[in-house]
Parts: structure tokens; sequence; C-alpha cells
């Protein structure tokens, strides 16, 4: 590549990378995380001598999706937020490398709340919620990023977007109804009520553990009510229902010691995703009080 190529070409990129440092920010909730992989884009494009390329913008775009959905894959535990770390407008732009215009731009793409949603989505979900509906790029588009078809790519998007949406509805922020939920979900485990746990789970549901949660014999991931009810019947008769950082949830202790922890996410009041953390030092940082005794 000639000299005057290789400029053009920074030229280019740095017109494109505010745009793929805010798809990256939106998928992986990590500024640090999201320049890793628009630097992963800069060196696959210059690999790659991508001077040719009719348009630039959706090849990096690409390249950032499928970068970002690799790193989604590789986080083993679900990302934690402080007030303090990494947060929109909690960040001072010399930390980060941005000026204060660009981080009024991070800061309004995405709040806490959404951030927390979105973390609990597979990252096929992530990535096809984030890419269609957060910047209105067509299935056709998503499929090969996902390596799935254009109808699996809408498939994915959909699902997220109901999980989205019911995480934010006041149904499911209820704390009566969650806890109803959560105590039928349990007796109708205790009970092998297998037609009572389906009638308690969206169809879509998602069973996911944690790498100790695995350890211990758990899969890593069930998906669809009859897969996780078929887990779940006549399994719960040792766990017990507790608030877990305020919210209803499932506990399984040996002893005195806190084994696994199982957490509920609801979507028009059904359990829309289970969550299992065995990890200890996560398991630390909860704050668990046991409500049955």
């Amino acid at each position: 590549m000639q000299m005057d190529d290789r400029e053009f070409l920074t030229r280019q990129f740095e017109t494109q990378r505010g745009h793929l440092r805010t798809v990256a920010y939106r998928m992986l909730s990590s500024l640090n995380d999201a320049d890793d992989a628009v630097q992963e884009a800069w060196i696959r494009l210059n690999r790659n001598h991508r001077t040719g390329v009719e348009n630039l913008n959706g090849w990096l775009t690409t390249v950032v999706a499928r970068v970002c959905m690799d790193m989604l894959r590789q986080r083993k535990a679900r990302r934690e937020y402080s007030l303090h770390e990494e947060l929109p407008g909690k960040i001072a732009p010399q930390e980060v490398g941005i000026d204060p215009e660009e981080e009024a731009v991070v800061a309004d793409s995405v709040g806490l709340a959404l951030l927390v949603v979105l973390d609990a989505l597979t990252p096929a979900e992530r990535v096809a919620y984030v890419l269609h509906d957060m910047f209105d790029l067509p299935f056709d588009e998503i499929g090969p990023i996902l390596h799935r078809s254009e109808i699996a790519a809408r498939k994915l998007a959909s699902r997220a977007r109901r999980r989205v949406h019911g995480a934010q509805t006041p149904d499911a922020r209820s704390l009566d109804r969650r806890r109803e939920v959560v105590e039928a979900f349990m007796a109708a485990s205790r009970e092998g009520n297998f037609r009572r746990l389906l009638s308690l789970l969206d169809p879509e549901v998602v069973l996911t553990g944690d790498g100790e949660a695995i350890r211990l014999g758990s899969t890593e991931e069930v998906t669809g009510a009859q897969g996780v009810a078929r887990t779940f019947a006549t399994r719960a008769r040792a766990v017990r229902l507790a608030l877990v950082d305020g919210s209803p949830a499932m506990v399984w202790a040996s002893g005195d010691a806190l084994k696994v922890v199982f957490l509920f996410t609801l979507a028009a009041g059904r359990i829309a995703r289970i969550d299992l953390i065995a990890d200890p030092d996560h398991l630390e940082r909860l704050a668990v009080e046991i409500l049955d005794g």
C-alpha cells in the first residue's frame, strides 16, 4: 500500500471512528472494550488493504459487530456495573481520550437500566437487537454478520426486543408479582408439576449458568420452555426463596454456605431468563435475604 493510499485510508477510517465506537459501546457496555473492538477493525482494514471497498461504513460495521460478538461470547460472567466505573456521563474525557462532545453522544446513547437488560441477552440476541433497533440495519445484512439466515436474525431481534421491553414494564418490575411468579415456579418444581412450570415460562426462555455452576453440573445454556421445565422438574426441593439485591430469587446452600443463586428475569409476567450464579466472588457481592425461614 502506497503512503498516499494509507493516509487516505486513515482519513476515511477516522470519519467512521465515532460511529463504530458508539456501535461497539452499545454492544459491549464498556468504553475500553469498545476501543479495543474499533482498533481491531482498523487492524483488519489495514491487513486486507480495503482501499476499494464501495461501502466502507458497512464493511467496518460488520467487522466491529463480529468482533463484539466474539468478545461477548468470551465473557465468562455477566458484567457488573458500578456508579463510578464505565457508566455514561461518569467518565472524565481525558481518561478515555474523547472530547466532551463525543462523551455527551455516548452518554445519551444508552442508559444504565438498558445496559443491564442488554447484558442479560445472549451475544447473538444483543448484536441483532442493537444493529436493527438502534442502528436500523436491515436483517438481510445482519444475518451474514451472525452467520444466520435473515429469518433467524429477525427472530433473534424479536426475542431480544420482547425481553428488553418486558423488563422495563411496570408488571415485570413489580416486586409482588415477581415474588408470586418465583414462588409458583419453586412450588411447581418441587411438585414436579411440568404443566405448571410451562405456564410460568416464556416460550423462548433461556437458562444459563456461570463457569462455577457448570463445574457443579449445570448445563451452560438451555433454551425454550420445554427444556427449562424438564431441567427444573422435581429438582428444586433443596432451594429456598430469597431476596437477592432486593429482587425475588431462589438460593441453594450447603449448611451456612451459599452455593448457587437463581436470578429471574420476567417479561410480560412470565420468566424469560434464569441465571445460575455460583462463582464465590460473585456470590459474596450479592445481598441475600432468605424469605422462607
